[in-house]
Order: structure tokens, then C-alpha cells, then sequence
């Protein structure tokens, strides 16, 4: 497969007082692609990706509190939704008045809500490994416990600190990572410390969120997706551990008229492994060209 070039540019963009960081691969007049990574990880999970998305623009972002993007103030949360406003300043900065949103895991769970309620700003939504949040049916008091308790514990703790590279990279290898993955990872997620190297991810993104969204939030903001929406999953990835999304899956099999599912070989990271990468981005290649006539800029 022909690609872009290999070498990523280095983004900067000021929002609400938050630095933002990130990196941009293709022709600068290629389709606009805005891609969201997953939890703890950074701009680079989409190194091996974005590169095969010939003729597209990719820009990866650093969400806040992971990889080069500042932390948020220290009564600030993570929640899902709390970059929302910032990515709206960041289109806004780049002239783009809309894009293709590509998120992974939970980069996807904040494309989708973005696509909800930013329509005419999302032209088409690509999901890798996850669709939208996963419902819970948690009641409201526990949440709220959970979320103050969380949030006050990770606020006194310092970022982890690893030994050394290689203990990072074994630790992603435990959770399940493969250990090419977890090295292309690394350099990003981490930052030189005199014991070792500290992991630059903020602490508080370990913490509950205020409010989780049950079975008809999710449903809604499915429903709300008006773009034509392409969901690929990972053949060893979450969605077989995870009931409530094989559900969701199905729900959006059943009502969106625009909904398209895939599968790949791999693991929930699958789209930093070059072979899967090859086959994603075919998939996302021609189902960009297929619906262009339906999302014109």
C-alpha cells in the first residue's frame, strides 16, 4: 500500500489556557482527519496508521493530561467530555469546518459524543475497538461517591515513576500489549526522571468520572450521529470481554441506517500493528471514497 510520508509534524495549539500537542501526517489539502487516542496513550498510537491514510490529513492529538498536552488545573476533571470545547477551539484554528473524527477506544467514546452534539462538524466517525460509552446502570449516588473519593485520592499522588524503559514496556506487556506495541508507545508516554522515567499521563485520569451514562443516554447519542459512521473492531479486543457493548453493537445494527461494522485480526491496539494497520486503513480508504458523495466539505 502506498503511504504518506513516515515522519509525523510536530502541532501546538493554545485553548483555554491549555496547551495542546500533537501530530500531523499527509498533505496539508488532503481530507481532514482528526484522530482521538485511547486512555494513557498519545498522539503516536496512530503512527502506524495514519501514514497508509494516503491523501487524508491526520492530525493526532495529545488529549489533556497524556502525552506533551498540559495537565488539567487541579480542580479540573477527566471526564469523557471535558476535552469537547477544546477540540471545537482546535477545529476552529485549523479553518476546518468539519473533519472525519477517528477515535480508538476511548478517543471513539469521545468521538462519538462529539458527533452527537457537534453535527455539522463531524463528516464521517470512524470507531476503532469501541463505539461510544460504555452504559453502565451504576446508580447516581455511588457514582458520585466514587468520583469525589477517586478524585481527591489521585490528586495527592505523584506521576508513577518506572525504573527504566523496559519496566514501562513490561508493564504494557502484562496488561496485554504486544511488546512492539508497547515500545512504540513509550517514548511518549514518558518523561526523564532521576530514578527512572515518570510516566507523563496525569494521575487523576485513573479516577472515576462524576457521571456515567446509562443504556438510553448511549442509545440517544447513537441516534443523534448523523454522519455515516464506520465502527472496526479488534478480533482480540474488548468488545467479547464487554457485554453492554456487544449490545450496543447491536442496537446500532438494528436502528442506524448509516452504521457500518468490521473486523480485524489483533489485539485492542491492533492499529499500531503494521499488518492490521494495512487492512484498516483500506477499510477506512474505501469507506471514505463510498460515502463522499453523502459528506461533501
Amino acid at each position: 500500500m502506498s503511504k504518506n510520508s513516515a515522519t509525523p509534524r510536530a502541532c501546538e495549539w493554545h485553548v483555554d489556557d491549555l496547551h495542546y500537542a500533537g501530530l500531523s501526517w499527509g498533505p496539508a489539502t488532503g481530507t481532514p482527519v482528526l484522530a482521538l487516542h485511547g486512555w494513557m496513550d498519545h498522539a503516536e498510537s496512530f503512527s502506524e496508521l495514519a501514514p497508509r491514510l494516503k491523501g487524508c490529513h491526520v492530525i493526532a492529538l495529545d488529549l489533556s493530561g497524556q502525552g506533551l498536552t498540559t495537565n488539567r488545573a487541579r480542580h479540573a476533571t477527566y471526564n469523557i467530555w471535558d476535552d469537547l470545547p477544546q477540540i471545537t477551539g482546535i477545529l476552529d484554528q485549523l479553518g476546518w469546518k468539519d473533519c472525519v473524527v477517528l477515535g480508538h477506544s476511548r478517543g471513539a467514546n469521545i468521538g462519538a459524543l462529539f458527533a452527537a452534539a457537534q453535527p455539522d462538524r463531524v463528516s464521517a466517525f470512524v470507531a476503532l475497538d469501541a463505539l461510544a460509552p460504555e452504559p453502565t446502570e451504576t446508580d447516581m449516588v455511588n457514582t458520585l461517591r466514587a468520583f469525589i473519593e477517586d478524585t481527591r485520592k489521585q490528586n495527592q499522588k505523584l506521576s508513577r515513576v518506572f525504573a527504566s524503559r523496559e519496566d514501562y514496556i513490561r508493564r504494557r506487556g502484562s496488561q496485554g500489549n504486544a511488546r512492539t506495541i508497547a515500545e512504540k508507545l513509550s517514548k511518549r508516554a514518558l518523561a526523564e526522571h532521576p530514578k527512572g522515567m515518570r510516566l507523563r499521563g496525569d494521575a487523576r485520569l485513573f479516577a472515576s468520572s462524576a457521571v456515567k451514562l446509562k443504556k438510553e443516554d448511549v442509545e440517544t447519542v447513537l441516534k443523534a450521529i448523523r454522519c455515516p459512521i464506520l465502527n472496526i473492531w479488534a478480533s482480540q479486543g474488548i468488545k467479547a470481554k464487554r457485554p453492554a457493548l456487544a449490545e450496543l453493537v447491536r442496537f446500532a445494527e438494528t436502528n442506524i441506517s448509516h452504521y457500518e461494522q468490521q473486523v480485524v485480526k489483533g489485539e485492542h491496539h491492533f492499529h499500531l500493528d503494521s499488518a492490521a494497520a494495512d487492512e484498516i486503513a483500506e477499510k477506512i480508504l474505501e469507506f471514505l471514497a463510498k460515502n463522499a458523495a453523502e459528506t461533501p466539505r
